[in-house]
């Protein structure tokens, strides 16, 4: 059995009866094995389970893919190579025997070039998830490893050899040895499957190619399985789930019965509505449209704002007028594409003194290389910050902290006599008289002339991150070698931001302020321990519901990703995140864009709003223009009764 189970229609319910109406039924516990994607969900779904019928159901074999192949291979190992006392590794310390094995391959001619063990592990794993080779791995995750292939398959290959010799499984062995071990002794996968008399698998959708095939492994002998899943909900094909799982399973297994769990418990019709829209534009898809008995509600938004200061405004003053009308601060949600989409937002909830709280992204100042970027910024605006200029310094290779530690106080020394009695200091960035080595002569050499650069007085802020960048990027690259090409794209945002800001104080201080520490007195004067505002990429909020909903940057190139344009399998994916940012509403969603961005280097562009909304009818989803007011206006002037027809002409902030 099939169940397409669409956003909000209780498959966790479903999953939790038919449970309990198996044993029920007189099928003994111990027959029925639960597989889910976290060991909570499991326990959760068995003590739900046991209220519906009596104690028996917490002894049904449930639990993560994971944990039921590691009871397989502790009692089978011994049959493919490996003691029964063999050891798991966690994340860490895998990454620490793969060091070990690199250590022998990667030369110091390499350097600081050559993946470090966390990218190996990571390469590694993508590879067997996925099912790919290392040259496709590497092709579409860490390109800037290519040139050294033939090397880290020799480090791979060793890893794999290392860990059968010392007895040692990471966690992707935990299901790529159980199928080892099914494949060449037929006689344990009849042992073990004679016991899955029904395989029931939650969020099947999720599956990759291992779990797959282990479902079938598992229920080879009875052949009754049941998945539940919802294919529009797919989203996570960059860790190795495979979404064709899903649409193959009815050809895997004839004589499916495919059963469709429609009746949304959660949003709006109009909400439901928008989703039906938007997934009619899949190129695969299961057939079904959501409804519900919640009424119609009011008609989701989609406002274009005249660039991205403005849009993160709307939202801030939004949220405000939400939670004057009694929406708490936790029941909102503000979603979007990429962690690094709601850096302005973050330095517009500062200014305003809203609390949040992020998932799925660092917040814009906790980033490694934008400390990096800010620790530059705080050293020209203040020459005697010594924790700034010991993150700059120990940047470039060749010094350490000690080295640093020298620097810094040759500099405060050269600082306090060039200091004049009004405080001004002179010419700070000069080398004349340094004890240097000449192996970061160049170095410095370079970093004390972008300074000069950037305190001309004649220099904006955009000017200076620019000369900033240029110096910075070569940085990058050495001080990040595993994932610099992940993180350049944030500069871009950093860049945006600041172009707003009209000089290094101003910027540096809205970025200083912490919006939890700073602002939970405030709120908590008004109502103890109030949970703060919701920020997530649309990953990390997937199973979450709010009672408002806003997704920022709905734009062309963001979502769908530049990335994905050429692909249909991409694509589709990009429709189901908007999609599942969709469903996340219950009562009002508010999809909005800048139609003017800034780039660095080309400074502002107009923009496109995402492809996946343009053709949608305004009775589906209303076209809203801003109006800025003096005036506070509260949410119900914006959003008329749920008995009324929704028609606001603009939404003013």
């Amino acid at each position: 059995m099939l169940i397409i189970a669409g956003a909000g229609t209780g498959k966790t319910r479903t999953l939790v009866h038919r449970v309990a109406w198996l044993i029920g039924s007189g099928v003994l516990p111990e027959h029925i094995t639960l597989l889910t994607f976290t060991r909570r969900a499991a326990s959760q779904m068995l003590t739900r389970a046991s209220t519906l019928l009596d104690g028996r159901c917490q002894r049904v074999r449930g639990g993560t893919f994971h944990a039921f192949c590691l009871t397989v291979l502790k009692e089978h190992a011994h049959r493919i190579g490996f003691r029964n006392g063999f050891t798991i590794l966690d994340a860490s310390d895998a990454a620490d025997v793969i060091d070990i094995v690199r250590s022998t391959h990667a030369t110091s001619k390499q350097g600081k070039r050559f993946p470090k063990k966390r990218a190996l592990i990571q390469i590694a794993s993508s590879m067997r998830n996925r099912g790919r080779s290392l040259s496709e791995t590497l092709e579409s995750g860490w390109p800037q490893f290519l040139e050294y292939e033939e090397m880290i398959s020799a480090v791979i290959d060793g890893y794999r050899v290392y860990k059968r010799q010392q007895g040692l499984m990471d966690y992707d062995d935990l299901l790529g040895m159980t199928l080892e071990l099914f494949d060449t002794h037929p006689d344990i996968l009849q042992q073990v499957a004679t016991l899955c008399r029904h395989v029931l698998v939650d969020e099947y959708q999720d599956t990759n190619q291992a779990q797959a095939r282990l479902v079938e492994a598992f229920a080879s002998v009875h052949g009754n399985v049941t998945v539940v899943g919802d294919d529009a909900q797919s989203i996570y094909r960059f860790r190795g789930a495979e979404p064709k799982n899903i649409f193959a399973f009815p050809s895997r297994w004839p004589g499916t019965q495919v059963v469709k769990l429609e009746h949304n418990y959660r949003s709006t019709q109009s909400v439901l509505d928008l989703a039906n829209t938007i997934l009619e534009q899949a190129h695969r898809r299961y057939e079904k449209r959501l409804f519900t008995e919640r009424g119609k509600g009011d008609l989701p938004v989609l406002i274009p704002t005249p660039d991205d200061r403005f849009e993160s405004r709307f939202v801030s003053q939004m949220v405000l007028q939400f939670r004057e009308q009694g929406i708490a601060l936790n029941q909102m949600a503000v979603l979007f594409r990429n962690g690094n989409a709601s850096y302005d937002l973050e330095v517009e909830l500062n200014k305003r003194g809203i609390p949040f709280v992020k998932y799925g992204g660092l917040k814009l100042s906790e980033a490694a290389h934008i400390k990096d970027i800010l620790a530059h910024l705080r050293v020209l605006e203040n020459p005697r910050d010594v924790v700034a200029w010991n993150r700059v310094l120990q940047l470039l290779e060749g010094i350490g902290p000690k080295t640093a530690g020298r620097i810094v106080e040759h500099v405060r020394g050269h600082l306090a006599e060039q200091t004049s009695e009004d405080g001004t200091v002179g010419s700070t960035w000069s080398l004349s008289d340094m004890p240097v080595s000449a192996s970061y002569r160049d170095a410095l050499v370079r970093l004390f002339a972008t300074f000069e650069q950037m305190r001309k007085p004649d220099q904006t802020m955009s000017q200076q991150l620019e000369t900033l960048y240029t110096y910075y990027l070569p940085v990058l690259t050495s001080a990040y070698t595993d994932d610099w090409t992940k993180r350049e794209p944030d500069l871009e945002h950093l860049a945006a931001v600041a172009a707003r800001f009209a000089d290094r104080s101003s910027l540096l201080d809205a970025l200083a302020l912490d919006p939890i520490e700073r602002t939970v007195a405030e709120v908590e004067e008004q109502q103890p321990d109030e949970p703060p505002l919701v920020l997530s990429t649309i990953h990390s909020a997937k199973g979450l519901e709010f009672k408002v909903v806003f997704l920022i940057q709905a734009l062309e190139g963001v979502l769908p990703s530049a990335y994905s344009v050429g692909s249909t399998d991409a694509l589709d994916e990009e429709l189901r995140l908007l999609y599942v940012a969709v469903t996340r509403a219950k009562d009002h969603l508010f999809i909005s864009y800048p139609m003017i961005q800034f780039r660095r280097q080309e400074g502002q562009y107009f923009t496109k709003p995402s492809r996946f909304l343009a053709d949608i009818p305004g009775r589906i989803l209303e076209p809203g223009t801003l109006v800025e007011s003096s005036e506070a206006v509260g949410p119900d002037s914006m959003l008329p009764p749920p008995d009324t027809p929704s028609s606001p002409d603009a939404l003013p902030f």
